[in-house]
């Protein structure tokens, strides 16, 4: 069995009209952000830099009902360890192939990798120094304001389909 790279096994392993939808939201919210001044991308900034992504949340979860199934049996019947065994089970299957159960829930919930939260953070910066503009067919340029240089990724990192980077619209 071959185990997925960590890069992108738990976007390969999600609903693709979820991955459609988190991606949308991002362009959006980057494009919502273009004409807004350095005040306005700090504060987008700094929300994005206290969002929880899949990772950190299937974690804490995890953690959370495994230390409640501990908990449970020890005090109330040993019935309960096997709440532990379960979330331990699924977090190691998650852990190695970058799929459980939650996975899918938690993506159609529009929870997102860092992966994603970094493209997002990588293109409001580029746009906070100048660097991404509307150009004239409507989609965000990197270069110079005359938006010569067409750029057709969200900081290179947002991409859903393998090495092939989606246009910004």
């Amino acid at each position: 069995m071959k185990l997925p790279t960590s890069r992108r096994r738990v976007i390969r392993h999600s609903p693709s009209q979820a991955n459609r939808e988190i991606l949308g939201r991002m362009r959006k919210s980057i494009e919502r952000h273009i004409e807004d001044d350095a005040d306005q991308i700090e504060l987008r900034l700094r929300e994005l830099e206290s969002e929880w992504n899949i990772e950190r949340l299937l974690e804490t979860n995890a953690a959370a009902l495994s230390l409640a199934g501990l908990v449970l049996g020890a005090t109330v019947s040993r019935k309960f360890y096997v709440l532990s065994a379960i979330t331990c089970g699924f977090f190691l299957q998650h852990g190695l192939q970058g799929w459980c159960p939650p996975v899918e829930i938690l993506r159609r919930l529009g929870f997102r990798t860092t992966e994603e939260i970094d493209g997002e953070r990588y293109a409001l910066k580029l746009i906070r120094r100048g660097g991404l503009v509307r150009g004239q067919d409507s989609g965000p340029q990197v270069g110079s304001q005359s938006g010569s240089t067409r750029r057709n990724e969200l900081g290179c990192v947002a991409c859903h389909e393998g090495e092939n980077h989606p246009s910004v619209p």
